[in-house]
């Protein structure tokens, strides 16, 4: 006799199998239609010719990449260097915060972590501006300490790549502390301590023991932080000058602006392929394999 139960039992091992696409196919289409289908419209711009009274027509014309990155290759690379920089600055400034939070906040680690991300209550561009009434000549700091004495009556800081690095350290901050963090949550204690009792130093400890295992987290702040830091162009519109000019800024005056989409675009992918490129290069020299064999354990 034929068991009964065979066909219902096919029916849920195929939605079994169905089970997965099913869960990606909202974050999947969510994908397409505000990632995929804007990047092929941007690409498609990019190969374009005309104007915006007569309308932009499809040529496939490549010498706009060519064009645009001779024309805005100093902004380009002044905006990898500010990246880079800004970025190396966040390390050091967030893994000694996380590490402090990790290790020594206690049951006060939720209020700590909640102060951190306290100022993203307030609009990205409103914390900017901010910072521009700070650091402003005649501001309560400046102006306090030209006062005093301490500083010269022509000593300033707004419009200097000082500035914008500081803009864009403080901004992104928060990105790179809590994914160093999570990193350092992970650690067993009783590694730290194993490392002691075999006779490490606190030093010695930590570049042989707290470091390396913290790197997936320092690799996840990297990612988050020097890709938006180097596309940002409201810190350098507010706290610089037209010396210190970020890519950003000249794709959104080329779009917003000159309503040249071509160039715009062409920029747009230039930079997302100078960044992705650097992206893999940091992580073939930092060892992705090893890194997330690391983060696994």
């Amino acid at each position: 006799m034929a068991d009964a139960s065979r066909p219902v039992r096919r029916g849920f091992a195929r939605r079994g199998k169905l089970t997965p696409y099913l869960l990606v196919l909202p974050g999947g289409l969510w994908l397409l239609l505000f990632f995929a289908v804007p990047m092929a419209t941007m690409l498609s711009l990019s190969l374009q010719q005309g104007d915006i009274v007569s309308g932009y027509a499809f040529t496939g014309h490549w010498q706009t990449y060519v064009d645009a990155i001779v024309d805005y290759r100093s902004q380009l690379v002044r905006s990898l260097v500010y990246g880079a920089i800004a970025t190396v600055v966040l390390i050091v400034l967030a893994f000694p915060v996380a590490y402090w939070i990790a290790f020594f906040g206690g049951r006060r680690k939720p209020t700590y972590l909640f102060l951190l991300l306290l100022p993203f209550f307030v609009s990205f561009v409103l914390r900017t501006i901010s910072w521009r009434y700070i650091l402003t000549d005649d501001g309560f700091v400046l102006g306090a300490l030209k006062d005093a004495g301490l500083l010269g009556p022509g000593f300033h800081i707004l419009g200097t790549p000082f500035a914008v690095i500081a803009g864009l350290v403080y901004n992104f901050l928060p990105f790179m502390v809590l994914p160093v963090y999570v990193a350092l949550e992970r650690i067993d204690p009783r590694v730290v301590e194993a490392a002691r009792d075999l006779y490490a130093g606190p030093a010695a400890a930590f570049r042989k023991v707290v470091f390396p295992l913290a790197l997936p987290g320092v690799f996840a702040g990297v990612l988050m932080t020097f890709v938006p830091v180097s596309s940002d162009y409201v810190n350098s519109a507010v706290l610089g000058s037209s010396s210190t000019t970020m890519i950003g800024q000249v794709i959104q005056a080329q779009y917003l602006v000159n309503s040249d989409y071509p160039t715009a675009s062409a920029l747009s992918f230039a930079l997302m392929a100078v960044l992705l490129i650097g992206v893999f290069a940091y992580a073939r020299a930092l060892g992705t394999e090893d890194v997330m064999t690391v983060a696994a354990r």
